[in-house]
């Protein structure tokens, strides 16, 4: 697995150059919202030559078990009209299952970074339609063994690992349901390195005397290719966090 500080490096100077680029701007409402997205995640992996196929996956519950490490966080600051915002992952599990035909053995590590300018055309902070675009960052570590119980069969280890970064666009609504409330739907996709991605997600948000009350559901699916292998990456749950506002 490759060192933390050389996989964070390039997000890192990402975020700093976004949120600088901004620091003047005294007027502005910022938050920083830890979070927990309780995720499912399944991986499927194919090989052309010679012809191989493996899958994992597992529940968040099943997750708990097998975690190795897990951080996220979102960033956001919001001007009249525009904004910024930067959003961090990071999962390591451990999952071992033995199927009908084959024992299979998975370790995946994940790394998700995603910063984005925002503009809202009717010059809104919190309310309305958002237009954002940026960058994804993904730094992915896969080894998965797969072992035949007949030993007649020949049993193969893929070994994925990679970075990918993509230009990011999409699209957020805000309602305000009442005064202490609203709720977002989002929507966006991003291209380059990786063959595909694509995100979704709706979030409500109550204001507090501090603070934000965050939770919501996200889905995120993304399609690589490295070392003539090509894998999915499927995340799904629900998620919840508190945002401090200052």
């Amino acid at each position: 697995m490759r060192a933390w500080r050389s996989t964070w490096k390039f997000p890192a100077t990402a975020l700093a150059m976004a949120l600088a680029s901004n620091a003047t701007a005294a007027d502005w409402d910022w938050m920083v919202a830890p979070y927990a997205w309780a995720s499912s995640i399944r991986t499927d992996v194919r090989t052309d030559t010679p012809a191989v196929q493996g899958s994992s996956e597992m529940e968040f519950k099943d997750i708990l078990d097998k975690l190795d490490g897990s951080l996220q966080l979102h960033i956001e600051g919001r001007g009249d009209g525009q904004g910024v915002f930067a959003d961090i992952t990071y999962l390591g599990i451990a999952d071992t299952r033995q199927g009908s035909f084959a024992r299979t053995e998975a370790d995946l590590d994940t790394r998700l970074f995603e910063a984005a300018w925002v503009w809202n055309p009717a010059g809104h902070r919190d309310l309305g339609f958002d237009l954002f675009g940026g960058i994804r960052y993904l730094d992915v570590d896969l080894k998965l063994v797969i072992a035949p119980n007949n030993p007649a069969f020949t049993g193969r280890v893929l070994d994925v690992g990679d970075s990918y970064l993509d230009a990011m666009v999409g699209g957020r609504y805000t309602w305000a349901p009442a005064e202490r409330w609203r709720l977002t739907a989002r929507a966006d996709t991003s291209f380059g390195q990786t063959e595909s991605s694509w995100n979704a997600s709706v979030t409500a948000q109550y204001r507090t005397s501090h603070g934000t009350l965050l939770f919501g559901y996200r889905h995120l699916e993304i399609e690589l290719e490295s070392a003539g292998a090509r894998t999915d990456l499927t995340m799904t749950g629900p998620s919840f966090g508190y945002g401090f506002v200052f």
